[in-house]
């Protein structure tokens, strides 16, 4: 094959938009799709070399496991050593048990599957992961486990059949990734049947470049037709970067931009155009080929960074970081993946010996991190560990809690302890321990208590439905506890500060900026008019304010500080000051039926807030109240309804 400057170029153009998005630029919001051009070109490349040696007839299985093992292995083998030790070092039991799992799937071939796994509510969040990128790679090594066998197939029997078949998988793909992304959004991102459609635009480039040559050329002989479409190319990739964001639905028919962008300039850029001659430019190329160890190394990089302190990395840091990664990347590309694609000091024995023999390791250290709930006993001294034995969460919340568009039935929801129901808790995850401890609270008189919670489920306007599962939820469980004449008292609690702001991770000690006023006022005039409907049915109302947010998990200030103080602060008091302030000038807007609890009058003094108080965690994560926290959330409902003569 070929050699083609601007192919290593546009792997450049892939990875530094990868890196700066996991840094956190809000410039390159888009630059996730660096991932979908690597796809396009790992196609065409792949595809080309194996369809060549069939022509050939000297394609042989064992040599291209051979190939990408070598072009693979080391290097990722040599992050994942050199990640060990520092991950044993500064996480948490709990997220060295997360990376410990990662080692074993990512030996597996399978961290894409994994993560999948762990994306639901409570996982560890994705900028806390070390090798949460390594889901590409499990992409491409699935890929390389299933391809060159359907090639070697259809060679065989039907090889008139082989571009066809790759065009009917790919629509399939695409459209199952379509619905993915509204239906299964977390599948859609890191499983291959829907990312199978990308590899596949570069499969059919390579299959129609080696078998219509004549009409390409044809087509590539008018230099303004390659100009125009190879700067095409590169406009929708650039619009990509820089106009995508989280919000997008992704890999939907959104992800035609850059892959499509990536294919034009496959086929039509080369030296004679501007977008090829600026690829093929010698740092483009240089850092094109340092691109895979780039890529390996920079997660890492900005994830421990993230675990070493409390406060997110600075800007410039992130940046010294970002060129860090390009430094231990040509380390690693001189050092480790060159010595170990020369055939003659490392043989085809050596290199599936190793292969064997280092994923047995990772698995076996993983295997057992995972076992040890991430060497817990290793690293969390006594004082410590009896904290963290309070940070729990309630034990209903799996059976209680729903979210998605299969959510529990009002009428299925939970009643704990007794049926003599009076009392209903109403909310986001954060009523479901407030619903535990009152329920225990209760049950001592003889009463019941209903559980109604939906995992991040915003205000939503009662009377306005749409068609979000979310909506659909408030709607009919509005309406099941103000027709239920049995229930006196309910408890309403969001993280409202969540729907006006968006997370505070990542932000503190600085402030999340507010949304649009018309979304924020949405959220306030739809809270309203929940508890309007709760009062019009003649329900007494407790709305238990948001607890203040803490700058990260409380188990990792336990573990950096427990040994200090019984006592651990959170965040200041000034910080959720300004985090609450915009909601505060709105409870006014509340009837003054309602008994409201701010639970920062609980847990903070006038300098800060705390996380742990006399050696019992309030959280059991960085803004869920623990069993033990909520307890004392009770006792205040309790305490300020007596005085307004609720109870």
């Amino acid at each position: 094959m070929k050699y083609r400057r601007e192919i290593d170029g546009l792997r450049a153009v892939a990875v530094i938009p990868v890196i700066f998005f996991h840094a956190g630029f809000s410039a390159f919001a888009g630059g996730f799709v660096g991932v979908d051009i690597f796809f396009v070109i790992s196609g065409y490349l792949i595809t080309t070399i194996i369809l060549a040696d069939m022509e050939k007839g000297k394609f042989s299985i064992a040599t291209f496991y051979e190939r990408r093992a070598r072009r693979i292995l080391p290097a990722l083998f040599f992050v994942m050593v050199c990640c060990v030790p520092v991950a044993s070092h500064f996480l948490t039991p709990r997220h060295l048990e997360d990376f410990c799992q990662s080692l074993v799937a990512v030996s597996l071939f399978s961290s894409n599957i994994l993560f999948w796994q762990e994306s639901g509510y409570f996982g560890v969040t994705s900028e806390l992961k070390p090798l949460l990128h390594t889901w590409s790679l499990a992409i491409e090594e699935q890929y390389y486990m299933i391809f060159p066998l359907f090639l070697m197939v259809l060679w065989r029997f039907r090889k008139r059949w082989i571009f066809g078949a790759l065009l009917t998988i790919g629509l399939l793909s695409l459209c199952f990734a379509q619905w993915g992304a509204y239906n299964a959004p977390s599948a859609d991102f890191y499983l291959l049947p829907t990312r199978a459609w990308e590899l596949a635009i570069g499969a059919l480039i390579a299959f129609y470049s080696l078998y219509q040559r004549r009409k390409i050329l044809e087509s590539l002989s008018r230099p303004f037709v390659k100009e125009v479409f190879a700067l095409v190319g590169f406009i929708l990739i650039l619009v990509s970067v820089f106009t995508f964001d989280k919000s997008t639905p992704f890999p939907s028919f959104w992800a035609l931009l850059p892959t499509l962008g990536t294919a034009l300039i496959i086929v039509f850029s080369n030296s004679d155009t501007i977008v090829g001659r600026f690829l093929s430019c010698g740092p483009m190329v240089g850092v094109g080929l340092l691109s895979y160890s780039i890529y390996l190394w920079h997660q890492p990089l900005f994830v421990f960074a993230r675990h070493a302190t409390l406060f997110p990395p600075s800007a410039g840091l992130l940046l010294i970081l970002s060129a860090l990664s390009v430094f231990l990347a040509y380390f690693s590309w001189r050092f480790v993946e060159a010595p170990f694609r020369n055939k003659e000091k490392v043989s085809r024995r050596k290199i599936f010996l190793f292969a064997v023999v280092g994923s047995c390791a990772f698995a076996s250290f993983g295997v057992s991190g995972h076992f040890s709930d991430g060497f817990y006993a290793l690293k969390m001294d006594p004082e410590k560990e009896k904290m963290m034995s309070t940070a729990c969460p309630s034990p209903k919340r799996k059976e209680c809690h729903t979210s998605g568009a299969d959510y529990l039935k009002p009428a299925d929801s939970c009643v704990y302890h007794v049926n003599n129901v009076h009392w209903a808790t109403f909310g986001d995850s954060h009523t479901v321990e407030l619903a535990y401890a009152l329920a225990n609270r209760l049950s001592s008189s003889g009463q019941g208590l209903r559980h109604f919670s939906y995992s991040g489920c915003r205000p939503f306007m009662i009377g306005a439905a749409n068609d979000e599962p979310g909506s659909k939820w408030t709607q009919e469980s509005v309406a099941y506890i103000c027709e239920d004449d049995e229930i006196t008292d309910v408890v309403v609690s969001f993280r409202v500060n969540q729907y006006l702001s968006g997370e505070h991770r990542g932000y503190y000690p600085e402030i999340p900026p507010l949304k649009e006023f018309d979304e924020i006022e949405s959220v306030v005039l739809a809270y309203l008019s929940i508890v309007d409907a709760f009062i019009s049915a003649g329900k007494n109302v407790h709305m238990v304010l948001q607890a203040p947010e803490l700058p990260v998990d409380v188990e990792k200030l336990i573990y950096f500080y427990g040994r200090s103080t019984g006592t651990i602060p959170g965040s200041t008091r000034e910080w959720w000051g300004k985090r609450n302030a915009f909601f505060m000038k709105q409870v006014n807007r509340f009837p003054d039926v309602v008994n409201i609890v701010n639970p920062a009058d609980i847990f903070c003094d006038s300098q800060n807030c705390y996380a742990v108080i006399d050696g019992i965690s309030m959280y059991f994560d960085d803004d869920h109240l623990s069993v033990f926290g909520a307890e004392k959330v009770v006792d205040k409902i309790f305490e300020s309804s007596r005085k307004n003569k609720n109870i």
